[in-house]
């Protein structure tokens, strides 16, 4: 059997969320006792769909919907994949989402032929630059389908106004469908009101103390897609498949703890987000933070080092005991810097080093105390080598 010991410092909660006590015990019966199928006749089916309808109506509390808008599915990826996709097969324009945009919206977009916005040095989408996207493709005669844009950046934590993005949509995209990727808002953000003008909202389950393996879709009433599923007409047909009723139960337990917690939590994170960052930038040199606190949730410090490579710096960490994760992937043996950085217009020279910390709900002072001792100890190691390489010569 595999055992891993807990990290002195579990600072990766935008990756992954650690499972509620609550919302485990909400799962376990439907994995032993309660097993039926929610779609069968007999009175444990009937019981069985109870608990979904019931799990139903606590996230259409949460998300400010109608219980019949909620749609269950596998994640966030299927949600995001199900907005974009299923409005592009219905509607028949392209789609347009920003630059930052999550693979799973991003890529999507992309595979349709849809446009790409960019977005300000905060990570947010250029209003500007996409009311002239949808003005254009509405005089082409190609009237965008959906607009997505997520409501919290999942690498740099920064916030966007939706509201904001809705009055261009409405205005130059009558027709079109407007969804928010919210995964990374639930922790932080009122949904009822954030996503209030979102005709599609994705959610992921484990971002919030949830499991892995089950989100939702919210489809307003009127906003019409095609399934990307079909066969069992679940969901109203708008997802095929038998319903993860273990995984609903849990998703509504962890989500409903989440949003009586939001207000206290949020200050908390907060609080222990600015220590990190203030004790890291207090002991290093150039060092910067990505994204201005006013414009981000409180659980995101993400941070650019000068002089490092950050798989260095993650390898580094990782003996240290922090869990934390980079923007970039290896391609090729080369990090490349993330798209998220890149259509910020970050410079190589600090991208090169980014590393992303995301606190949450189990994080305390003394993980990000210990955080702090690590990152400076490492940072200052690995400034030593190149420092080193450099007298020899040697330094790209």
């Amino acid at each position: 059997m595999l055992t891993t010991d807990a990290p002195a410092a579990y600072l990766d909660h935008a990756a992954t969320t650690p499972m509620r006590r609550e919302a485990i015990d909400a799962m376990l019966p439907f994995l032993d006792v309660q097993y039926a199928n929610p779609s069968g006749g007999h009175r444990f089916a009937r019981a069985a769909r109870r608990a979904l309808d019931e799990a139903r109506e606590v996230v259409a509390d949460v998300v400010g919907a109608a219980p019949g808008e909620v749609v269950f599915t596998a994640g966030g990826t299927e949600s995001d994949n199900t907005a974009v996709l299923g409005a592009v097969r219905r509607r028949g324009g392209p789609a347009v989402c920003s630059a930052a945009e999550h693979h799973a919206v991003l890529h999507a977009v992309e595979a349709g032929g849809g446009r790409v916005v960019g977005v300000d040095a905060a990570g947010r989408i250029d209003l500007e630059a996409l009311a002239a996207a949808l003005g254009e493709l509405r005089r082409a005669g190609t009237p965008a389908a959906v607009v997505s844009v997520m409501a919290v950046n999942n690498e740099v934590g920064s916030i966007t106004d939706l509201a904001e993005v809705a009055t261009v949509v409405r205005r130059e995209a009558p027709g079109a469908l407007l969804h928010t990727d919210a995964v990374q808002a639930a922790c932080w953000l009122d949904l009822r009101e954030a996503a209030a003008c979102a005709d599609l909202v994705s959610l992921s389950a484990h971002k919030f103390g949830g499991p892995k393996g089950v989100g939702v879709l919210v489809v307003r009433a009127g906003a019409e897609i095609d399934p990307l599923l079909v066969g069992g007409g679940q969901e109203r047909e708008r997802r095929s498949g038998t319903q993860n009723v273990a995984g609903a139960v849990a998703m509504a337990a962890a989500l409903r703890l989440t949003d009586a917690e939001r207000a206290t939590e949020g200050a908390r994170v907060g609080d222990l987000r600015d220590r990190l960052v203030d004790g890291i930038a207090a002991r290093l040199a150039d060092v910067r933070e990505t994204v201005p606190r006013p414009l981000k949730v409180a659980g995101a410090a993400h941070l650019c080092v000068a002089g490092i490579e950050n798989e260095s710096l993650l390898y580094l960490l990782d003996e240290g005991g922090v869990c934390a994760s980079a923007a970039s992937s290896c391609a090729a043996g080369a990090m490349e810097p993330s798209h998220v950085l890149a259509a910020m217009g970050v410079d190589r020279a600090w991208s090169a080093g980014a590393v992303r910390f995301s606190l949450g709900r189990t994080t305390t002072a003394a993980e990000v105390d210990h955080a702090i001792e690590v990152v400076t100890a490492a940072v200052g190691r690995l400034r030593g080598f190149r420092a080193a390489d450099v007298g020899r010569g040697t330094a790209p």
